[in-house]
C-alpha cells in the first residue's frame, strides 16, 4: 500500500471527510503547499517529529510558525537537551512517511501529539498526505479530535 493510500485508509477509518489530492507541483514545504492549495501559509499543517527523552512526539503547527523547542521541552517535561528533532531516517521509520510528506494520520507507530494553538485561527486546514506532492483538506477541530491531540502553545513567529 502506498503512503497516500495509507492516508486515504486512515481518513476513512477516522471518519474524516475528504480525500487525498495529488498535486502536479511540490507540497514538500509549507510555502509550496500553500501555493499549490491556494490558501494562506498558516492553513498548512506542519507535522513535525521529535523525540522527548526517547519518547516519540508529533507536533502539528501552522505553516507560518516555528516550533519553540524550549516551550515544547517544558510542556513534555524534559530538558531542552533531551528534546531532539527526528532525522529523516527516524521520521520515515516511525511514521512511514518521508520528510516533506508526513501526514498527521495513518502513521506507522503511535506518538504523543501536541497541536499548537496557532492552528485555532483556522476552521479549515491542509495537511500532508504521505508524499511530497500530496495533501488533504480537513476541518481543524475534526483533525485534532481524530489524532487525540493536546492543544498547547509551542510555537513562535519566524525570526
Amino acid at each position: 500500500m502506498s503512503p497516500q493510500d495509507r492516508v486515504r485508509a486512515a481518513l476513512k477509518e477516522l471518519d474524516l471527510p475528504g480525500d487525498v489530492i495529488e498535486m502536479d507541483s511540490s507540497t514538500r514545504t509549507a510555502q509550496d503547499a500553500a501555493d499549490a492549495c491556494g490558501c494562506e501559509l498558516g492553513q498548512i499543517v506542519k507535522t513535525l517529529f521529535f523525540f522527548a527523552d526517547g519518547r516519540p512526539t508529533v507536533v502539528l503547527a501552522a505553516g507560518d510558525r516555528q516550533v519553540d523547542t524550549a516551550l515544547l521541552a517544558q510542556l513534555v517535561g524534559v530538558g531542552r537537551k533531551k528534546l531532539k528533532m527526528g532525522t529523516p531516517d527516524e521520521v520515515l521509520a516511525h511514521t512511514g512517511f518521508p520528510v516533506g510528506g508526513v501526514a498527521p494520520v495513518g502513521q506507522a507507530k503511535a506518538s504523543d501529539v501536541v497541536v499548537d494553538d496557532s492552528l485555532q485561527r483556522f476552521e479549515d486546514v491542509w495537511a500532508a498526505a504521505g508524499a511530497g506532492n500530496a495533501v488533504f483538506p480537513v476541518k481543524t477541530a475534526a483533525l485534532v479530535s481524530a489524532v487525540r491531540g493536546q492543544w498547547a502553545a509551542v510555537t513562535r513567529e519566524p525570526a
